[in-house]
C-alpha cells in the first residue's frame, strides 16, 4: 500500500524564494570585508544550503596555508557580516518575492492534507526578515520553519527535517518529501530517508550539477511536484 505523504520540507533561497545568486555575493562579500579577495563567486555557491558557519571554516581552509588562524573570533566575524549584508538585502533590496508558483503549491499541497515546512541554512534572523518581507511569518500557507542555528546538526543532517517530523507526530520519514535546489537539499533528503528527495532547478545548481547527487526526481518548476506526488 502506497504510504500518505503528510510532510512537504522546502528551502528557501533559490527554491520558493527568489535568488539571483544574491546570496552567494553576499556570502563572497563578507569574506572580501575581512581580506579574503581571493574568495571566488563559485567557491561561495558550492557552499549553498550549507550552514554558514561550516562553510565559512571550509572556504577559509582553501585560502590560508596555517589552518591554526582559522580561529572562532575569524568565523564569527566573517559571519556577522554576512548576517548583516543578508539582512540588509532582505529588508531593502526591491524585487524580493516569493517562486511565482510557491504559494499555489502551498496551498494545493495543504488541500491533500499535507504539512508545509520551510528549513534553511540561514540562521533565524535572516529567515525571519525574508519570511516578514514576503507576507510568509504569520502565514497559514507555512506550518513550520526550522533554522540551521535551532539544531545540533545542519544540512545535510537529518535534524531539521527530525524536528518537523516530530512536532506533527510523523515517525516514518516515507512520509516525508523534500525539495530544494543545492546538494545540501538532495542529501538533507536522503539522509533523512524521505521518500523522495527533489532537487529544482531556479536555484544555485544546474540540472548537471543536482544529477550528481542523485535526487529522486528533478523539477523545473514547484508546480511539477503535484504531478509527482499524484503518480
Amino acid at each position: 500500500m502506497k504510504k500518505a505523504i503528510k510532510l512537504a520540507v522546502f528551502d528557501i533561497a533559490g527554491t520558493t524564494i527568489k535568488d539571483n545568486s544574491n546570496v552567494a555575493g553576499s556570502f563572497q562579500y563578507a569574506f572580501i570585508q575581512h581580506g579574503f579577495e581571493k574568495v571566488t563567486l563559485e567557491e561561495a555557491n558550492e557552499k549553498m544550503g550549507y550552514p554558514k558557519p561550516l562553510a565559512i571554516r571550509d572556504i577559509l581552509s582553501n585560502h590560508v596555508t596555517d589552518n591554526g588562524a582559522i580561529t572562532s573570533n575569524l568565523i564569527d566575524a566573517i559571519h556577522d557580516d554576512f548576517v548583516q549584508n543578508m539582512i540588509d538585502y532582505y529588508r531593502t533590496t526591491p524585487g524580493i518575492a516569493a517562486m511565482d508558483d510557491a504559494e499555489a503549491v502551498f496551498e494545493a499541497l495543504q488541500d491533500m492534507g499535507i504539512k508545509i515546512g520551510l528549513d534553511t541554512g540561514f540562521s533565524r534572523d535572516i529567515t525571519d526578515v525574508i519570511l516578514e518581507r514576503v507576507g510568509w511569518k504569520n502565514a497559514t500557507l507555512i506550518d513550520i520553519t526550522v533554522c540551521s542555528d535551532e539544531v545540533e546538526r545542519g544540512r545535510p543532517f537529518p535534524d531539521m527535517i527530525q524536528v518537523m517530523m516530530n512536532k506533527f507526530g510523523i515517525t516514518d520519514p516515507k512520509e516525508v518529501i523534500k525539495i530544494g535546489d543545492t546538494e545540501v537539499d538532495v542529501n538533507e533528503g536522503h539522509n533523512t530517508g524521505c521518500l523522495m528527495s527533489i532537487g529544482v532547478t531556479t536555484g544555485a545548481f544546474s540540472e548537471e550539477e543536482l544529477l550528481k547527487h542523485h535526487p529522486t526526481h528533478i523539477v523545473h518548476s514547484l508546480t511539477e511536484i503535484l504531478g509527482l506526488i499524484d503518480q
